[in-house]
């Protein structure tokens, strides 16, 4: 079954549209989102069997694969990892924005998401339609990006064309607007310092 194409306003969404989307979710659904940064591909961390469907779609291995998350604030976090209080005075600058965290995980993150680690990476995009999403679907989202084949663009940002590429094997692809062609900034902050790994759209040093 072909999936949709749901225009939403990312300044201001349409909560009926907003609804729509948590359902599909909601029913083990996989659907692609705008995010602050490049597009994702996502669904409830606690299904099971949509994350395994991710990771046949993206190729990757569920047993090493190591997703982020979304929640919708700060607060949402607390719920799935332990904060130190020097990363969360960062974090609560640096939030919603382009970062992905990675903290030590609690008990409440599902072993399908890090099998084998304790950690796990967490973001809060600064985007309306993904914080609304997991809002409303009351539980938070997987995030990893929509990469693109061409040599030049590294990540699709044009969601008509996402949605020619996905339209047969998600139910839904958001059209938030163009995406970004930037990853966020993963930042490791495990040991209680801010450890850069991966440098992308955000830029930490203004919040430390």
């Amino acid at each position: 079954m072909k999936g949709k194409l749901i225009k939403i306003n990312p300044d201001n969404p349409q909560e009926n549209k907003i609804r729509e989307v948590a359902e599909i979710l909601s029913k083990g659904g996989v659907v692609i989102y705008p995010t602050d940064t490049v597009y994702g591909i996502g669904c409830d961390i606690f299904n099971k069997k949509a994350v395994e469907r991710i990771c046949k779609i993206k190729n990757m291995n569920p047993a090493k694969s190591h997703f982020s998350f979304i929640c919708h604030d700060l607060s949402h976090i607390a719920d799935y990892a332990k904060i130190p209080d020097q990363v969360y005075k960062v974090m609560k600058k640096a939030l919603p924005g382009p970062f992905t965290f990675i903290l030590n995980a609690n008990k409440t993150v599902p072993k399908v998401l890090n099998p084998k680690k304790s950690t796990v990476g967490i973001r809060v995009p600064d985007n309306n339609i993904p914080r609304m999403l997991v809002k409303e679907l009351g539980n938070p989202i997987i995030t990893t990006s929509i990469r693109d084949e061409d040599d030049i663009l590294e990540y699709s940002t044009d969601p008509e064309l996402i949605y020619e590429k996905f339209k047969d094997t998600v139910d839904a692809v958001i059209d938030g607007g163009y995406g970004n062609n930037m990853a966020s900034t993963v930042v490791d902050c495990t040991n209680e310092e801010f450890e850069v790994v991966r440098e992308g759209l955000g830029n930490l040093e203004q919040y430390i």
